[in-house]
């Protein structure tokens, strides 16, 4: 739709706002995410919805409505916070449980129920100042951690927006991940979502393997299978406004009158002729940034290569964070104590070996320091993506200079010719930092023309252009499932030509179909709401009700043996007609004794996975296994059994995680065959969830109704989302 909008949720809107005076100053961001969304934003048809920074208990009426004003101006929306929204759900649940659980630090992770139910109605008044705005055809993009459960908030009320989600942190393995309290309801949030982006393809895999382990969803390659939908989850590594760094730079290296007092005192350091070189550090005052793990490593490199004692210095920005949080009170003191500590050891009176800098610099600053660096430093132990490492490569525009970087950034996935290291070795530390200093200028244009080529090519603009048009394209995926949904107008039909109709089958799976699928197969006996329904099909005489399931003969008779309604076992051995059982096919059953001590082998090598004997098949179910080691053994599986059941007329049948092993001649499609052969219906009806019924599909005549429980490709006409929409379903036809 030519009107339609894009809308940008994030914690902050990209605007700096102050009050002095009860005067009302706003000013734009100049972040990574502003600078990424602003086409998206400002010059395309969006509009942005976030806190603005100040709290409700600064603002009085009419304050309020004049920032509102000022903040609708800028295309964008606020989302209003109390002191104890910030205090519970920003200090407190995103900041001291997310922040630290997802980078891995567990030992500051803090499970606060209060906190999580302030995080919960926070992201509920986000997701209902995007339901004000929201038009049918828009677009929305949900950022980050703070908001984790935004897009299905969003969904539940608008089912059919397109919704996008991208988290700018890591995403933990599930070995950690597992031990948050609220793990299926974050993910759930999540996967409210059409396309869920990360930084790199670990965090993706390690999101995938939550998704299968925790919440037991299929999972087909980067696609999930949720509801009625398909979800892709994809990796798009973030840029920088990667023209803005080489420009200024440019601009700073050709003003050699006007050189800020910075720009002075870092040129009295360099002198190329005396090998002397400055080595940058940047970086928030975070734990995740490994500031005092740099200086120890940075001390055992002086006490190691005595010999550049005064020839080289580390400048050293560490920009204040979360100041008033307890961790990171203690990490401000720690670095204060190393960088007096070495300082006082190595330092000579000409000569101070580090120059460290606790406040935030301005931009021209920043680019004085990056363009004065010989040597970067960034060595996070933990770092979503790192932009630092990027702007300081954007600034070296005489293609010299050398880039440290520690390996857990995810920035170091993409830059392979930044010299990795792991961080944690000081070995590794002392022994690449004399290797970047004695770098020869040759090697160094080398490494930084591929990384800046690279830069340039896959700036923020291009990010988010590719990020929007994977998100149009799941529109795609959705319209092809949504497609065969069976909608109210299709229902209706059914229930009109049902009543029309004179004589009718109804074929109906069990399990997945009639009832949800439990760990354990035989906990899943019918309920007596189940039986009434089935009871009120059966009393009309035009119907012919049959149960046709994999389900052995003796589990049916023991459960439906008093009802009249016809049964079929054994996917099609046996037939319960008028109360008397027939055997349709005759089978045999000596390869099952050969193939048994086989499949008990998987059983013991897969925790999780037991054996279903019945009277012609047998069934390895995996339900409740590790999702990727079933995958594996599926495989193995398949690969081990094929010759033997080639050479006995068997098949494999691969259900909903179950494989079972049965006579090729049999199948619920020959059965149905045979059921409708026997009368000239004019009303078929087949439901059924999984690959086995398929067969039924296959043999259904052109005007039956056939419907698939669950949304995976199939045969039927109709799809339906599960077992209680079929019971509604059927009730209806009462």
């Amino acid at each position: 739709m030519s009107n339609s909008k894009t809308i940008i949720v994030s914690n902050r809107l990209p605007l700096q706002i102050s009050i002095e005076d009860d005067k009302l100053e706003v000013s734009a961001s100049v972040g990574g995410l502003a600078t990424g969304m602003k086409s998206v934003h400002t010059e395309g048809n969006g509009i942005w919805v976030g806190w603005t920074g100040i709290t409700d208990e600064d603002l009085n009426p009419k304050l309020r409505d004049t920032v509102n004003k000022r903040v609708k101006q800028e295309k964008c929306v606020a989302v209003n916070l109390t002191e104890q929204d910030i205090e519970d759900y920003y200090l407190g649940f995103s900041n001291k449980t997310l922040w630290p659980l997802f980078h891995y630090f567990m030992e500051y992770t803090a499970f606060e129920t209060k906190e999580w139910n302030a995080y919960v109605e926070v992201n509920q008044k986000f997701a209902n100042a995007v339901l004000e705005q929201l038009n049918d055809g828009d677009t929305v993009w949900v950022h980050d951690y703070q908001l984790l459960l935004v897009p299905e908030m969003i969904k539940a009320k608008k089912p059919y927006t397109t919704i996008g989600f991208f988290l700018h942190i890591p995403f933990p393995s599930y070995e950690i991940f597992r031990t948050f309290p609220w793990r299926s309801e974050v993910l759930e949030g999540m996967l409210g979502a059409d396309l869920i982006g990360f930084h790199t393809y670990d965090y993706e895999r390690h999101f995938l393997s939550s998704i299968k382990r925790i919440l037991r969803l299929e999972v087909n390659f980067n696609e999930i299978s949720y509801h009625n939908r398909i979800i892709k989850v994809d990796s798009f590594p973030m840029g920088i406004d990667y023209q803005k760094f080489w420009n200024a730079a440019l601009k700073h290296n050709s003003d050699h009158e006007e050189k800020s007092d910075l720009q002075r005192r870092l040129d009295e350091h360099i002198d190329p002729e005396h090998n002397k070189k400055l080595i940058l550090s940047i970086d928030r005052m975070d734990y995740t940034k490994g500031i005092p793990n740099r200086l120890r490593a940075f001390e055992y490199f002086l006490n190691a290569y005595p010999q550049y004692k005064e020839h080289v210095r580390l400048v050293m920005l560490a920009v204040p964070s979360r100041s008033n949080v307890p961790q990171y009170i203690k990490l401000k003191r720690e670095t204060d104590e190393l960088v007096g500590r070495i300082n006082g050891q190595f330092a000579t009176v000409s000569w101070t070996p580090i120059w460290y800098f606790y406040r935030s610099l301005p931009f021209s600053d920043l680019i004085d320091l990056y363009t004065s660096a010989d040597v970067a430093l960034i060595t996070p132990v933990r770092d979503g993506m790192n932009l630092v490492a990027k702007e300081y490569v954007a600034t070296r525009t005489n293609t010299d200079g050398v880039l440290i970087l520690s390996e857990m950034a995810g920035a170091a996935k993409e830059m392979n010719e930044a010299l990795l290291i792991n961080p944690n070795s000081y070995d590794d530390f002392a022994n690449t930092l004399k290797r970047a200093l004695e770098m020869p200028e040759a090697e160094q244009k080398t490494r930084m023309k591929f990384l800046q080529k690279r830069l340039k090519r896959y700036d923020v603009e291009k990010w988010a252009k590719e990020f929007l048009s994977a998100l149009r394209a799941t529109r795609e995926l959705q319209e092809v499932i949504v497609a065969k949904e069976l909608t109210v107008a299709d229902a209706s039909k059914i229930k009109t030509d049902y009543n029309n109709a004179e004589k009718r089958l109804i074929l109906l799976d069990y399990d997945g179909t009639l009832t949800t699928f439990t760990d354990n197969p035989q906990d899943a006996k019918p309920d007596d709401a189940l039986f009434e329904l089935l009871d009120t099909l059966q009393e009309d005489e035009n119907n012919n009700l049959v149960l046709i399931s994999g389900r052995d003969k003796e589990t049916f008779n023991n459960w439906f043996g008093e009802k009249s309604y016809n049964l079929v076992t054994d996917h099609g051995v046996w037939l319960r007609h008028h109360k008397e059982w027939v055997e349709l096919e005759r089978l045999k059953t000596d390869w099952m004794t050969r193939l048994l001590p086989i499949l008990e082998t998987f059983v013991d090598r897969t925790p999780g996975t037991f054996i279903e004997r019945k009277n012609y098949s047998l069934a390895w179910h995996y339900r409740t296994a590790d999702p990727e080691l079933a995958q594996i053994r599926t495989t193995e599986l398949k690969t081990v059994v094929t010759s033997m059941i080639a050479n006995n007329d068997l098949s494999l049948l691969e259900g909903n995680k179950v494989m079972e092993i049965k006579s090729s001649n049999v199948n619920k499609g020959r059965a149905t065959n045979k059921l409708l052969l026997d009368v000239d219906y004019d009303f078929v009806l087949i439901v059924g969830d999984d690959w086995t019924d398929e067969y039924m599909f296959e043999e259904a005549p052109e005007f039956a109704y056939s419907i698939k429980v669950g949304y995976k490709k199939t045969k039927a006409r109709y799809q339906i989302k599960s077992p209680k929409q079929v019971r509604e379903l059927l009730s209806s036809l009462k």
